[in-house]
């Protein structure tokens, strides 16, 4: 129904419905206005693609497209139809009405001003009228061609922007595959090089073994062909013994540079002296310093700390090294020089930093050399150095070494002019009291032609209480001894050094007593071995010797008994002690071994019983009385039980002496965790075979002076 004033329009539906007043209804009507209608259907808009009417079946509007002037739809058909397709209209409109008539659906192709139209007519639900939409091909083809463009352009978009990904995944695949490439490249290079250098370490190995094994062999057939000849005897001995160092450094290197690679080396972090450590590097090397007549000069500035934790093995590996390289690659008559001095630690005040520099004048390096030196099987090639000896693999293991020991090592170097190594050390302060170390307000004269040393030694005289003058001259130094005489202020002791230029040391003290006779000490310093020159010097009226680097301990306990400062007695018992009368239990299963340790402690006065095993040992100390053993020598590698076992089984015994008796481990097994291995298990100390006698004597006074 159309209320053509209001322009609303009402639809009922038949409906039972109960009403309050307990009537019922007959229908349910909805009012809707037509501007709705017309604005949901889209018939008021000028670019709508569709054109919809709302007619009855004879035709007539309910609601008709704005744009249709016509009182009913069948005109509009009849009007817009061309003159010669009237009979295609005719039959539309009747089919259309036919269709209405049967409440069915229709829908048909017609002609409207030129153009085909998809026309579609449908039954509204609940009423007599029908929708009807005109849907024009022009705009719909204008439309699908449309979307065609806009979808072709989607297409070429994305195409480009795909080929853009595509170009850009394969630029960066690109990019990755050369970079993999060359990586595999520098591998490969580098497995050549590492290839090529263990083929020519091991053609150094094999040269570098067999030159101290023709050695020892050829000296061996020497002495046995001389046997009466003594002093060619000795002769070959003494090189046979130099030749077996040289093996056991090469091997050592071998073993040490296996473990490296392994992953297997640690640290054993023992309570060290520095001095000790030092002093006993420099005793080492003197004797290869003196072979080849060169200048080795020993510094110490300002070493306030002597005690602290270290892997005493390792650091005395590494500065061997550097020292031993330094002598070997330094001309006769060359110089080295090694300095230590102490600052201030970034790790905080319990650990002092120290820094150790081992410097020459020998052939140098170039810096191609220098950027490899510390890589593993590296060795400079060429003519200059065909002749020394060496594995290639020292310094590779003391810059691990040195990197394990959180330090750092640097080198400097130019061909023709020497090289120095720089090594620094954060090492932790051992927790023990410092004993005061002060010597009388003696005057002293300090004579060396190394200023530094001069320096440095008055200064730690002068921590210790004593006042010095030094001079770098022997002449000079006699000089201020009369100058000093005639005024009645004579120095009170004198410290010369045994090469100086001009006058010798010893010439210096001969010319000394004739001046002042023998009321004034005079001891000589040395770096170097003083065995080939104390009988000359003790003739020439020195009173005693100081073994360089001076540190200040060195100073004080060299010093105090020619000040009138007396060794206490327990130091003086540990170092005269006689062992002559100490029975010795030693486990060893190798007879060659046994016969030699027999034959060297025996002549020390001391009395050895033999285990052959780490199971006889235990038994044989069981078996005895106590306090019967004073110490025990044990083999880790043996069988039936070995060291470690027996020592374990002997600290468990239930006697007195099974705690306090000194086991001392003598094996070939002289890695560090080899060594806390051994003090893990019981022992009091380790040392390597093969057999250093001072060592062992060393241990065994030092444990006997406890016990």
């Amino acid at each position: 129904m159309f209320i053509s004033d209001s322009n609303i329009v009402l639809f009922g539906v038949e409906a039972d419905y109960p009403m309050n007043d307990g009537s019922k209804c007959m229908a349910m009507i909805a009012a809707m206005p037509a501007d709705y209608i017309t604005a949901m259907l889209s018939m008021d808009k000028d670019d709508a693609l569709v054109h919809s009417h709302i007619i009855r079946k004879d035709g007539t509007f309910v609601i008709q497209d704005s744009k249709v002037a016509y009182s009913d739809y069948f005109s509009v058909v009849r009007e817009k139809q061309d003159d010669d397709k009237m009979e295609e209209a005719e039959e539309f409109i009747t089919n259309l009405a036919a269709s209405m008539e049967a409440g069915e659906n229709y829908s048909d192709v017609l002609q409207f001003d030129g153009n085909r139209q998809q026309v579609y007519s449908t039954a509204l639900a609940n009423s007599e009228w029908y929708l009807v939409t005109a849907l024009p091909y022009g705009v719909l083809n204008e439309t699908v061609n449309s979307l065609s463009q806009q979808r072709l352009i989607a297409t070429f978009v994305s195409f480009a922007v795909i080929a853009t990904l595509l170009l850009l995944i394969f630029f960066r695949y690109f990019q990755l595959m050369r970079l993999q490439l060359q990586e595999v490249e520098e591998s490969r290079q580098i497995a050549l090089q590492a290839t090529k250098a263990k083929s020519e370490f091991l053609s150094n190995m094999s040269h570098d073994i067999r030159t101290p094994m023709n050695a020892i062999v050829g000296m061996t057939a020497i002495a046995t062909a001389h046997i009466d000849d003594k002093e060619q005897v000795q002769n070959c001995l003494k090189k046979i013994s130099l030749s077996g160092r040289h093996l056991l450094g090469l091997i050592n290197d071998v073993l040490d540079m296996s473990k490296i690679e392994s992953g297997k080396m640690t640290l054993s972090m023992d309570q060290i002296s520095l001095p000790e450590v030092v002093e006993g590097i420099v005793g080492i090397v003197q004797s290869q310093v003196h072979g080849k007549n060169q200048s080795f000069n020993v510094h110490v500035d300002n070493i306030e700390v002597e005690s602290v934790y270290c892997d005493s093995v390792r650091l005395n590996q590494v500065l061997l090294n550097l020292l031993s390289n330094a002598v070997k690659y330094t001309q006769e008559g060359g110089s080295i020089s090694l300095s230590l001095y102490e600052e201030v630690s970034p790790k905080g005040d319990n650990y002092i930093r120290v820094h150790i520099k081992v410097e020459d004048n020998g052939i140098g390096m170039d810096e191609e050399f220098q950027q490899k030196i510390f890589d593993s099987y590296s060795r400079a090639d060429n003519k200059r150095v065909h002749k020394t000896e060496g594995a290639g693999l020292g310094m590779a293991i003391t810059k691990y070494m040195v990197d394990a020991m959180e330090g750092t090592i640097q080198v400097e170097s130019k061909l023709g002019q020497g090289t120095k190594f720089n090594l620094i050390l954060d090492l932790e302060k051992a927790e023990i009291e410092e004993m005061d170390m002060i010597l009388p307000a003696w005057k002293m004269l300090v004579v060396d032609d190394d200023e530094m040393l001069c320096k440095t030694t008055v200064e730690a005289l002068k921590d210790i209480g004593v006042t010095a003058d030094w001079t770098l001259s022997g002449e000079k130094a006699i000089a201020l001894v009369e100058q000093h005489h005639k005024k009645e202020d004579d120095y009170q002791i004198i410290l010369l050094d045994w090469k100086l230029p001009g006058m010798n040391g010893i010439q210096v003290a001969r010319e000394i007593r004739r001046s002042l006779g023998h009321n004034v000490p005079i001891l000589l310093i040395s770096a170097y071995d003083w065995s080939e020159f104390e009988a000359e010097a003790r003739e020439a009226g020195v009173d005693g010797f100081i073994s360089k680097p001076l540190f200040k301990s060195t100073l004080y306990y060299g010093l105090q008994k020619y000040m009138g400062v007396e060794e206490s007695a327990e130091e003086q018992d540990k170092q005269h002690m006689d062992l002559s009368g100490r029975r010795i239990l030693v486990a060893e299963d190798n007879d060659l071994n046994w016969e030699v340790l027999n034959e060297l402690l025996s002549d020390a006065g001391m009395k050895l019983e033999w285990a052959e095993n780490g199971q006889i040992c235990v038994d044989m100390f069981a078996q005895s009385e106590q306090g019967y053993y004073d110490a025990i020598l044990m083999d880790v590698r043996m069988p039936v039980m070995n060291g470690h076992e027996a020592t374990t089984a002997i600290r468990a015994l239930e006697r007195a002496d099974a705690q306090s008796v000194p086991i001392i481990a003598m094996t070939a097994d002289a890695f560090s965790e080899d060594v806390q291995k051994c003090l893990d298990c019981g022992m009091n100390a380790h040392t390597a075979k093969p057999i250093n006698l001072e060592e062992v004597l060393f241990l065994l006074r030092k444990y006997f002076s406890v016990v």
